[in-house]
Formats: C-alpha cells, sequence, structure tokens
C-alpha cells in the first residue's frame, strides 16, 4: 500500500457522503464518532508481510485475484455499500487465499494500532469441492483508528469453512466490516464473530446459499460499555430448496452502550423445504444502555420451517441469590452469570482464537 498526505474526507474515499440515519438500513448507526474523524491513510509496513500460510492453503496469482474479487460481494448484493466502496477507496491491502482438502488451521492477525491512520484489508477465500478451513482472525486498536475490513468466501460443493473473528478496538476506534459468503450444495459454514472496545462497530456478515441444499451456522456476541456503539446487519439468502439457518446474536449492554442487531432471512418460492431459526438475546446491565433488535423474514416459499424470537433481559435475581447464598460475593457472582452468558458463543471459536481477547475481561470467567 502506498502512503499520500493529501488530506482526505470520507467522501473523497467512497465516492460518496457518509450514509445518514433518514437511511433506513443506517437508522439506528450514529456515524458521529467516525465523522469526528480525519481519515488519513496507513502508512505503517505491511500487516501481513510477516504472514506464514499453512499447508494446504496458496495465495491466488494476482491476475485470478482480480478475476474474483468482487464476486460474493455482489452475489450477496452488497457491492455498492458505502462501507464497501470506502475499503475500494482506501486502497487496501489485498490477500487472495486457495484451500485445498486437509488444509490447516489459518490464523490471521491485523492491528490497526493507535496512530489516527485507516487500515483496509480486502481477503478473498476460495475453498475447493471437499475442502475444510479453520481460520481465526483477529482485529485489533489500542488507540484513535479506523479499521475497513472486506471478506470474500465462495465454498464450493462439501466445502466447509470454520471461522472466528475476534475484534478487540477502542473506545476512540471504528471498525466498519462486511463479510459476504457464498455457498455450494452440501457446503457448511459456521461465523462466529465477536467484538468489543470500539467506539463504533458495524459487521454485516451477508451469506447467500446458490441452489440450497447448505447449511450456515452463524454466532454473534457484542458488548459495549460508556459511550459505545456495536450495530450488526446480517443477511442469509436462499436461492434453493433444503438449505439449512441456525443463529444466535447475543449482547451485552452496560453503561450508556449502544447495541443494534437487524437480522434478515430471505426464502424466495425456489428455497421450498428450508430449514431456518434466528434467536437474538439481549443482556443489559444499566438503565442508561440501549439495544434495538429488528428481525426480518421475508419468506415466499409455503414448503418452510421458519422461527425467530428476541428476548431483553437483565442478570436473574433468583440466580444471583443462589450463587450469593453459596458464599459467592455479589460481584463475583455477577461475573460469573454474565461469563456463563457469553459462553454460549465463545467456545464456538476455532481453537486457535481461544488465547485472544476478548475471551478475556470482561467475557472470561472471574
Amino acid at each position: 500500500m502506498v502512503a499520500t498526505t493529501r488530506a482526505h474526507t470520507w467522501q473523497d474515499l467512497a465516492g460518496a457522503a457518509l450514509p445518514t440515519r433518514r437511511s433506513e438500513d443506517w437508522r439506528f448507526t450514529d456515524l458521529a464518532a467516525l465523522a469526528a474523524i480525519e481519515p488519513r491513510p496507513w502508512s505503517g509496513s505491511d500487516p501481513l508481510g510477516s504472514l506464514q500460510l499453512p499447508a494446504g492453503v496458496t495465495r491466488l496469482p494476482e491476475a485470478e485475484l482480480d478475476a474474483v474479487a468482487g464476486q460474493s460481494l455482489a452475489r450477496t448484493g452488497c457491492s455498492e455499500h458505502w462501507p464497501v466502496r470506502l475499503n475500494v477507496g482506501a486502497r487496501p491491502v489485498r490477500l487472495g487465499l486457495r484451500v485445498a482438502a486437509g488444509a490447516e488451521p489459518l490464523r490471521l492477525e491485523l492491528d490497526a494500532g493507535s496512530a489516527g491512520e485507516l487500515l483496509a484489508l480486502h481477503l478473498v477465500l476460495l475453498l475447493e469441492p471437499g475442502a475444510s478451513l479453520a481460520l481465526s482472525q483477529r482485529l485489533s486498536a489500542s488507540g484513535a483508528a479506523v479499521c475497513s475490513l472486506v471478506c470474500e468466501a465462495q465454498l464450493a460443493a462439501a466445502a466447509r469453512l470454520h471461522w472466528g473473528l475476534v475484534a478487540q478496538g477502542h473506545s476512540s476506534a471504528a471498525l466498519l466490516g462486511h463479510l459476504a459468503v457464498t455457498q455450494e450444495p452440501g457446503s457448511s459454514l459456521d461465523l462466529v464473530t465477536v467484538s468489543s472496545g470500539w467506539g463504533l462497530s458495524r459487521l454485516e456478515p451477508r451469506v447467500q446459499q446458490s441452489q440450497g441444499a447448505a447449511r450456515t451456522r452463524l454466532r454473534g456476541l457484542q458488548w459495549v460499555d460508556d459511550n459505545q456503539l456495536a450495530d450488526t446487519h446480517s443477511l442469509v439468502r436462499f436461492d434453493g430448496p433444503d438449505g439449512q439457518l441456525d443463529q444466535l446474536h447475543k449482547t451485552v449492554a452496560a453503561g450508556a452502550g449502544r447495541s443494534v442487531f437487524n437480522g434478515a432471512v430471505q426464502v424466495p418460492r425456489a428455497a421450498q423445504r428450508t430449514d431456518a431459526a434466528q434467536l437474538s438475546r439481549s443482556l443489559l446491565l444499566s438503565d442508561r444502555a440501549r439495544v434495538d433488535t429488528k428481525p426480518e423474514l421475508e419468506i415466499v416459499a409455503d414448503d418452510v420451517k421458519c422461527a425467530h424470537g428476541a428476548t431483553l433481559s437483565r442478570l436473574q435475581q433468583d440466580e444471583l441469590f443462589y450463587l450469593q447464598s453459596r458464599g459467592i460475593a455479589a460481584d463475583q457472582a455477577s461475573r460469573l452469570l454474565l461469563a456463563g452468558y457469553c459462553q454460549d458463543v465463545l467456545r464456538e471459536l476455532p481453537d486457535a482464537a481461544a488465547p485472544w481477547p476478548p475471551t478475556a475481561a470482561p467475557f472470561r470467567e472471574p
């Protein structure tokens, strides 16, 4: 990536002004924190310069990467989304990988630092028929910084992807991420996203089962505190019969934090016998915290099994009382219950992601 000293605006980079809350897709997302940051191009070294690829994973030639980049974005309908356009304008670090059968686990770590710069990554994964990959991906920021992430994955027939994304940020940092996945019949996707600490984060997982007959399992956990905002907009579309979806999204909102979850599931007429379940669970730890949950089911097919639900609760007093009656202090009892609440998602991360924050406090057991 070539750095430049010319001043930029967000409109310069994305080719369009920042979205406003007048737009339905952005009406819950306050971008004031991003607007207050002057976008400065990344001037550091290649953040993936020391990457060592495991057996079974090879880099795509530049010509092939040029040919396939953007395909999953187009098929999932997000090529023109503002964060995707921003990523393109930010001249991202690009990484294209081909995954063969028997591939060993892959770890990717990206640190946006604290220098107030914009770090952008565009990752493309091609999983061959029958291939299997455990991908552990970490994003971090220790101060004022912006991280722009666009990831695409194409899963061929019978391919399996276990993808864990852990994003640990800073109250003055922002994260904008699109995860676009296309699945062929017989493929399997386990996507686990965990985020905390960002002043602003917006993650958009988008999945298309191109002919149905695939399995999609989504797990999300976001923790907000102080004046942080965490926003997850997911979309799963079935373009054929016999597809499966199991989605669980969890939120912990403390302080004056705000959490947003918008989960859309599209089942057109061609997607007969779809089996889809979506559940949003939110935990409020403060009277000042706010949670907005908006599930969306668009069903045209008439032979389906689809369900969704949303719950909003506080720590249960009877559970706290039970632990305290066993000699556990009140604050430790609260932390134990919080850790248990988070473990439903954290335990589904790939093994290589286990040592990374935010599996440390505030998510870990005391």
